[in-house]
């Protein structure tokens, strides 16, 4: 029980979810503004403005700066994850939803040129982030970090 209440109280994991739960409802509800309607699949999904990936990462780094210091190790480990996350985001994982957009595509082409083929299940395109949306998340987590460690 005790190891349930210290990791409730860890204020840098604490910061971390709320950057990652800040983005997550800021991505549906800006869905819902531009599409006119309510995906659920945006409040855990991936992809997206903002990216949650750069706010839940920079968030943790926001906080963990913030307890240990600029020069500290754990900083150091914070800010490599950080990077390798939000490079990831904007590089393999946007390559593999716009290579995802283009197999939908062919397989709907190819169901239209012959019926028999069937399309069970679409692959999810909403998987990597733009440059913008990485820089938005970013800014968002140092935001949230900045205030959950203020505020507790």
């Amino acid at each position: 029980m005790q190891f349930i209440s210290d990791l409730l109280s860890n204020r840098i994991l604490t910061a971390a979810f709320f950057g990652w739960l800040t983005a997550q409802v800021l991505k549906t509800i800006i869905y819902i503004l531009v599409n006119k309607e309510f995906n659920p699949e945006r409040l855990l999904g991936d992809g997206g403005m903002p990216s949650s990936h750069s706010a839940t990462v920079m968030a943790l780094v926001t906080s963990t700066c913030f307890y240990y210091g600029p020069s500290s190790f754990e900083v150091a480990i914070a800010g490599v994850l950080a990077l390798i996350t939000m490079h990831d985001a904007m590089g393999v994982r946007r390559e593999t939803g716009i290579q995802a957009k283009v197999i939908n595509n062919m397989m709907e082409w190819l169901k239209e040129l012959n019926g028999d083929i069937n399309v069970e299940e679409k692959l999810k395109e909403f998987v990597g982030h733009t440059p913008l949306q990485v820089l938005f998340g970013a800014i968002l987590g140092v935001i949230v970090g900045l205030i959950v460690c203020n505020i507790f």
